[in-house]
């Protein structure tokens, strides 16, 4: 290596190292939370850099920076929550636009796809994104977008990242990927052409159930142009104290995923063992359909483990019977999250339209948090010989 030529960090550096970590003016630590809403003129002709802070705030373009870093893309957007983030980018399209998306995509993705946009004359095909030539035969004269959830929630199956994302440019659609589960730190979709990409930073980016936030991260100065552009329109932006708060979260985005994969599995393996188990659901075991393409497009499995304990009665004893997670809606914590579908973050999708996804009654989803993997499954083994 000449003395020219720049070294670059491995991931793990980038999340303590990304940009703005050190305060250039004080040499602070951490990045200033600007509590302000407007920024002087000291010239009239010469306006600063902000203006207004739902145009743009020192504190959240440190956060935007810091997500454009770690995916890879030319622009990072920070918004008010992760539905802020897909509801600001989707609209992108326009009246009469139709989308191809994931069918077993997230709950609040779909009442907006399916109670909101088609308000707004935009059209969605829902389909198994496993099966590529399914995604390809949706195709209509007047397609403009594929919408990826790879792993899909709950069911955790997995999109070939690289191939919809080729198949669209092809065809001159926008390619956009929700990588939530993931997060840039086991998978970078921008990487294998993506075009957008966005997190619910509420889950594994902020992890620990404090803060409330959305990110999209824009491939082309173009596309970065125009989300700006809509962010703004809409003012769907984060505030700054949660701006800062994501960051402290994500500094330490590595270690906890690494440990949290770990023992989820342990817990993926150890319920496929047991004899009360209808079906598990994670990327990482052997007889997963979609392990092959997962380690061909990410470095890891996650840390959600689903698994389905034979009916809704069941699952409901359960839940009231753990003592160590969480029961609440959302993931991606410091504390292990058992949540159950059909009564949460899938509850708006009607029940036939669950049953024909396989998020059935009986389906519960473990976020696996930083306990002692050990103490979990004893506290998870007295609840389902309890219930």
């Amino acid at each position: 290596m000449s003395g020219q030529e720049k070294r670059e960090n491995k991931f793990e550096t980038k999340l303590i190292h990304f940009g703005s970590e050190v305060d250039e003016a004080t040499g602070a630590s951490s990045v200033p939370i600007y509590q302000a809403s407007t920024f002087h003129h000291h010239d009239i002709f010469n306006p600063p850099q902000h203006d207004y802070s739902r145009s743009g705030n020192p504190t959240r373009q440190a956060l935007e920076d810091y997500i454009a870093v770690l995916e890879g893309g030319v622009q990072g957007f920070a918004f008010a929550s992760g539905m802020a983030a897909i509801s600001t980018t989707l609209m992108l399209l326009s009246a009469g636009d139709h989308i191809i998306v994931t069918e077993d995509v997230y709950g609040g993705t779909y009442r907006l796809l399916s109670n909101i946009l088609t308000r707004m004359n935009i059209e969605t095909t829902f389909v198994d994104m496993t099966q590529p030539e399914l995604v390809k035969a949706a195709l209509k004269a007047n397609t403009k977008a594929v919408y990826m959830e790879t792993p899909s929630n709950p069911t955790l199956k997995i999109t070939d990242i690289a191939e919809i994302s080729a198949w669209a440019r092809e065809k001159g659609l926008l390619s956009i990927v929700d990588n939530t589960f993931m997060t840039p730190y086991y998978q970078r979709p921008i990487e294998l052409g993506t075009d957008i990409v966005l997190h619910s930073a509420t889950k594994f980016l902020g992890g620990h159930s404090d803060v409330l936030a959305g990110l999209a991260v824009a491939r082309t100065d173009e596309l970065a142009r125009q989300l700006k552009y809509v962010q703004n329109g809409l003012g769907t932006v984060l505030g700054a104290q949660d701006s800062w708060l994501l960051m402290r979260g994500m500094k330490t985005l590595g270690a906890r995923m690494a440990h949290s994969e770990i023992s989820a599995r342990k817990l993926a393996d150890w319920l496929s063992r047991r004899g009360d188990i209808d079906a598990v659901f994670y990327p990482g075991l052997a007889n997963h359909p979609g392990r092959e393409v997962q380690e061909k497009q990410s470095t890891g499995y996650g840390a959600v483990v689903s698994f389905d304990v034979g009916s809704g009665e069941r699952a409901k004893r359960l839940l009231n019977f753990v003592k160590l997670p969480l029961v609440a809606v959302s993931l991606g914590a410091v504390e292990s999250i058992l949540s159950y579908p059909a009564m949460m973050s899938h509850a708006s999708m009607p029940p036939e339209v669950r049953a024909e996804r396989g998020i059935t009654d009986g389906l519960l989803r473990f976020s696996v948090g930083l306990e002692d993997i050990d103490d979990l499954l004893a506290d998870l083994d007295e609840a389902l010989r309890n219930s």
